[in-house]
C-alpha cells in the first residue's frame, strides 16, 4: 500500500466516520473531503472542483425543479381523485393504486419529493374513506423508492453509475434500462405490501386513529384535555395590572396563556401586553404540578432581615471582587449563576461597569474587559479565582460598600420554611428554587450556622432560612400566583379554540426545511407567522410542555392555533407541509398539462439521443420557470442543496480513489478473498456492503464510493462492468429497513404513528425481497459480458 492509497483510505475512513456520527451535516462532510484531497495533492484544482459540472449533478438539481413544477401544477389534487375513482373506499385496491402513483411520480421525480406530495394526499384520502393512514403511508413513502429503481432519472444513485461508466469509457445505461428489473421489483413490493401490510403494520396510529382531522379529534389526538384547565385572577391580586408578561406565566411556571375570558367573552391567543385584571378566567395549557408548586413556594415566609448582609461575611465567608482580564476568553460571551458556581465555586451576585450595576438576569449581558463580578464564597473560591487566567484583580469588599453600592440589603431575602410547609423533607432540588424567576440559592442557615454551598440533594428541614438573591418584583409575583384560583369546577370548553377567524391546524415539517435543529423559540412562530405552538407530536407521543427549547427534528408535527388567514399563509410556506389545509381558493390546475408536456419532452428528448439528459433537464426546468409553473424563486427553494454540495464534494473522493490506485488494491483484496467463488460471489459481495452501509452512509456518497471500486473489479475479472453497477444500484436504493435511512421514510413516520420497530417489520422482509428478485433476474437480464463485447 503506497503513502498515496493510505492517505485516500484515511479521508474515506474520517468521512464514514462522520457521516455515522452526525456530528457534522453531510453536505458541510463533502466539501471537507473536496478540501482535504486538494490541500494534500490527491487530486488537482480543476478535479477537485469537476464534481460541480458533472452531468449527474447538473441533471439531480435541474429534476428538483422539474419535480417541483409538477407539484406546483396540481398533479396531486387529479391523482386523488383518480384513485378514489378507480380504488372506490376498499383498503387492498387503494393500497396498490397510492403504491403505484408513487412509484410512477418517482420514476421521474425527485422520491422525497413525491412523497411530500401525497402525503397530504394519502390523508385526505384515509378521512374520505375511513382508512387507518397507518395502513398506507408506508408503503406509499416504500413505492415512492421502489419507483426510482425503474428509470435513470429516479434516484441518484442509477444517474450516478451511468455517468461513472461513462466517464470510464463505457457504454452508459439508457433512459429505462433499469425498468427491465425495477419494474419487477416494484411489483413483488407491491405484492409484498398487499399480502402483509395488515399483519405487520399497525391498525391505527398511538392514541387515536387519525383518519380524522377535525378540530376535536386534532384535540383528543394531542391530549390538549390533559394539560388545559382555568385559572381566576382573585380580588385585590397582587397580578392586578401587570401584563401577561410580567406574570411571567410563562417563564416560570410554563403556562401558556391561550384565552382570557371576562363577561362571558374569550380573547383568544392574547398578546403578551394584555392586562390581567380581577375576575377574568384565563384558559392555560401546562402542567397543574408547576402551578402547585408556585403555590408551596408563595406560601412561604418570605421577608427582609438587617442581619442578612452580616450573615453572608464571616470567618470562612467572604465577598470580593474580580475585575475579568483584558484577554480573557469570557469577554464576548455571558453567563450563568449556576454555571459560574459550578466552575468556581462561588455565587455570583451582581457585575459591575462602570457605575451601572446588574444585580439579576447575568445571562443576558455579554461581558467586556474590565467588568468587575461581586462573589460570595469560601477561601477555596477566591484560591481558584486567583489562580484563573480569566481575572486580573482581585479584593475583599468592605460592608459599606456592599449595602450603599451594591443594594444587597434590598436584593438579598430570607425563605423561612415553616414546620407544615408541603416543602419539608424535600430536596432543593426537587423544589425547584433555582428554577423560580432569577432566584439564586446563596446558602442555608440552619441552627445559626450559615452554609453557603449546601448539597442540593440535602433535604429540606422545619424551620430552615434559606437566603436568596431576587428582586422585589419577582416576590411580589410570587406572592400573586398564590392568588391564582385553580377552577376546578368548571370544564374548560375547548371548542373556543375555533371560530369563525381562529381554527385548529396541523403541520409538519417538510424534507427540505432548513428548520431542523432549531428551536421553537428560535422560530418565533408567534411573531413570524402569527400563530401560537400548542403541542408538537414525536415518534407517537404528544409534547405540550417547555415546548419553546425543543429542537425541532424531521418527522415533527405541531399543533398550531391562529387566525384562519395565517393558517393560509402557512399553506405555501416550503417548510412545512400541511395535514389539515384550511380552507382556501381552489388549487388553479390549468398547468397540469403543460407541465407534463414538458416532462414529456424531457424523455422523448433522452430516449431519441437527441439531448444528454443533463441538458434535456436543465432546458425541461427552464421551461416549467418560463410557463409560470413555478416562479424562479421557488425553482431556487426546491433545490436540494445539501444533496447536490454532498455529490459534488464526495465525487472527487472517487476520482482519488481511482487515480491513486486505492479502488485496485481494494478490489484486488475482494477478489482474492473470493477468488474461488467467481464473478457472482464478487459482485453480490458488493451488492451486500452497498445494502448495509445505506443504514449509515448517504446513498449518494455511497455510490460515488463504489462505483471506481466496482469498475475496477469488473475490468481485472474482465466482465463488463454494467452488471456490478446495476447491483450496486439497486442495493443504494434499498433504503427500507430504518426511518433514518432515508428522508421519505422518516417523512410518514408521525403522520402513521409509526415506531422504529414498525419500518423493521416490513422493512426487512422487503429488503430481503429486493435481493431475491435481483438474484434471479440479473442472471438473466444482465448477464455477464466479456470486457470489450
Amino acid at each position: 500500500m503506497t503513502l498515496q492509497i493510505a492517505s485516500v483510505y484515511l479521508i474515506l475512513l474520517v468521512s464514514l466516520a462522520l457521516f455515522i456520527s452526525e456530528r457534522i451535516r453531510v453536505d458541510l462532510v463533502g466539501l471537507l473531503v473536496l478540501g482535504a484531497l486538494a490541500v494534500t495533492g490527491l487530486v488537482n484544482a480543476e478535479e477537485a472542483f469537476s464534481g460541480f459540472s458533472n452531468p449527474a449533478v447538473i441533471t439531480v438539481w435541474a429534476m428538483f425543479i422539474i419535480s417541483h413544477g409538477l407539484s406546483n401544477a396540481g398533479i396531486a389534487g387529479r391523482i386523488a381523485r383518480q384513485i378514489l375513482r378507480f380504488a372506490g373506499h376498499r383498503e387492498a385496491p387503494l393500497l396498490i393504486f397510492l403504491t403505484l402513483a408513487a412509484a410512477g411520480l418517482s420514476a421521474f421525480m425527485n422520491n422525497i419529493g413525491v412523497a411530500a406530495l401525497l402525503l397530504p394526499v394519502t390523508i385526505d384520502i384515509c378521512r374520505t374513506t375511513g382508512v387507518s393512514p397507518s395502513r398506507l403511508l408506508m408503503p406509499m413513502a416504500f413505492g415512492s423508492l421502489l419507483g426510482g429503481l425503474t428509470t435513470m432519472v429516479g434516484t441518484p444513485p442509477n444517474l450516478l453509475v451511468s455517468i461513472a461508466l461513462q466517464q470510464g469509457g463505457y457504454e452508459p445505461f439508457e433512459l429505462f434500462d433499469f425498468a427491465a428489473l425495477g419494474v419487477p421489483i416494484l411489483l413483488a413490493g407491491t405484492g409484498l405490501f398487499l399480502l402483509t401490510s395488515k399483519y405487520l403494520l399497525p391498525t391505527k396510529s398511538p392514541a387515536l386513529e387519525m383518519q380524522h382531522r377535525d378540530p376535536e379529534d386534532l384535540r383528543a389526538r394531542y391530549g390538549l384535555n390533559e394539560r388545559t384547565f382555568l385559572l381566576r385572577i382573585a380580588e385585590r391580586s397582587r397580578l392586578f395590572g401587570r401584563s401577561i408578561a410580567e406574570s411571567q406565566l410563562a417563564t416560570v411556571a410554563g403556562l401558556k396563556v391561550v384565552a382570557v375570558i371576562q363577561g362571558g367573552r374569550a380573547k383568544l391567543l392574547p398578546s403578551p401586553q394584555t392586562r390581567l385584571r380581577p375576575g377574568q378566567q384565563l384558559l392555560v395549557q401546562g402542567r397543574v404540578d408547576r402551578l402547585k408548586r408556585l403555590h408551596d413556594w408563595s406560601e412561604l415566609i418570605v421577608s427582609r432581615e438587617p442581619v442578612v448582609v452580616h450573615d453572608l461575611i464571616s470567618s470562612e465567608v467572604v465577598l470580593f471582587e474580580v475585575r475579568l482580564a483584558d484577554k480573557s476568553p469570557l469577554i464576548g460571551s455571558s453567563i450563568y449563576a449556576t454555571e459560574f458556581r459550578e466552575r468556581y465555586r462561588g455565587n455570583l451576585l451582581a457585575i459591575r461597569r462602570d457605575s451601572k450595576i446588574q444585580n439579576s438576569k447575568f445571562s443576558s449581558l455579554d461581558l467586556q474587559s474590565g467588568d468587575r463580578l461581586l462573589v460570595q464564597g469560601g477561601r477555596e473560591t477566591l484560591d481558584r479565582l486567583e489562580a484563573s487566567k480569566d481575572f486580573d484583580e482581585c479584593f475583599e469588599v468592605p460592608e459599606d460598600v456592599l449595602v450603599h453600592d451594591y443594594d444587597l440589603g434590598e436584593k438579598i431575602f430570607v425563605i423561612r420554611i415553616p414546620s407544615g410547609s408541603d416543602l419539608v423533607g424535600h430536596t432543593l432540588a426537587e423544589s425547584g428554587i433555582g428554577h423560580l424567576f432569577d432566584f439564586h440559592l446563596l446558602g442555608i442557615v440552619r441552627a445559626n450556622h450559615l452554609d453557603v454551598r449546601p448539597d442540593h440533594e440535602a433535604k429540606i428541614l422545619p424551620e430552615d432560612r434559606l437566603l436568596v438573591q431576587g428582586t422585589s418584583h419577582d416576590v411580589d409575583v410570587l406572592r400573586g400566583f398564590q392568588e391564582l384560583e385553580l377552577d376546578d369546577e368548571n370544564v374548560p370548553d375547548l371548542g373556543m379554540l375555533e371560530s369563525e377567524k381562529m381554527e385548529l391546524m396541523e403541520v409538519m415539517l417538510s424534507p427540505r426545511s432548513s428548520l431542523a435543529g432549531e428551536s421553537i423559540a428560535d422560530i418565533q412562530f408567534d411573531e413570524k407567522y402569527g400563530l401560537e405552538v400548542l403541542a408538537v407530536w414525536r415518534e407517537g407521543k404528544a409534547y405540550r410542555s417547555d415546548l419553546s427549547s425543543m429542537q425541532l427534528k424531521l418527522g415533527d408535527a405541531f399543533l398550531l392555533l391562529g387566525p384562519r388567514d395565517k393558517l393560509i399563509l402557512l399553506q405555501d410556506e416550503p417548510d412545512f407541509l400541511v395535514l389539515t389545509p384550511v380552507a382556501r381558493e381552489p388549487v388553479k390546475d390549468d398547468k397540469a398539462p403543460l407541465a407534463l408536456m414538458i416532462l414529456a419532452g424531457v424523455v422523448v428528448s433522452v430516449l431519441t439521443g437527441w439531448l444528454p439528459i443533463a441538458v434535456a433537464a436543465v432546458v425541461g426546468a427552464a421551461m416549467m420557470v418560463l410557463t409560470g409553473c413555478l416562479s424562479m424563486e421557488e425553482a431556487y427553494r426546491s433545490i436540494e442543496w445539501r444533496a447536490i454540495f454532498l455529490i459534488a464534494g464526495m465525487l472527487p473522493l472517487g476520482i482519488a480513489l481511482e487515480s491513486s490506485g486505492g479502488a485496485a488494491f481494494m478490489a484486488t483484496s475482494v477478489m482474492t478473498l473470493l477468488k474461488d467463488a467467481g464473478p457472482w460471489a464478487v459482485i453480490f459481495a458488493f451488492y451486500g456492503v452497498t445494502a448495509l452501509a445505506t443504514l449509515f452512509v448517504p446513498t449518494a456518497a455511497l455510490v460515488v464510493l463504489m462505483a471506481p471500486i466496482v469498475l475496477t473489479a469488473s475490468v481485472e475479472m474482465g466482465i463488463a462492468p454494467h452488471t456490478g453497477m446495476m447491483a450496486v444500484a439497486v442495493a443504494a436504493s434499498a433504503s427500507f429497513a430504518s426511518p433514518v435511512s432515508h428522508p421519505a421514510n422518516l417523512l410518514v413516520m408521525g403522520p402513521g404513528g409509526y415506531r422504529f420497530a414498525d419500518y423493521l417489520k416490513l422493512g426487512l422482509p422487503l429488503t430481503a425481497l429486493v435481493w431475491l428478485v435481483a438474484a434471479l433476474l440479473l442472471p438473466v437480464i444482465w448477464p455477464l459480458q466479456p470486457l470489450g463485447d
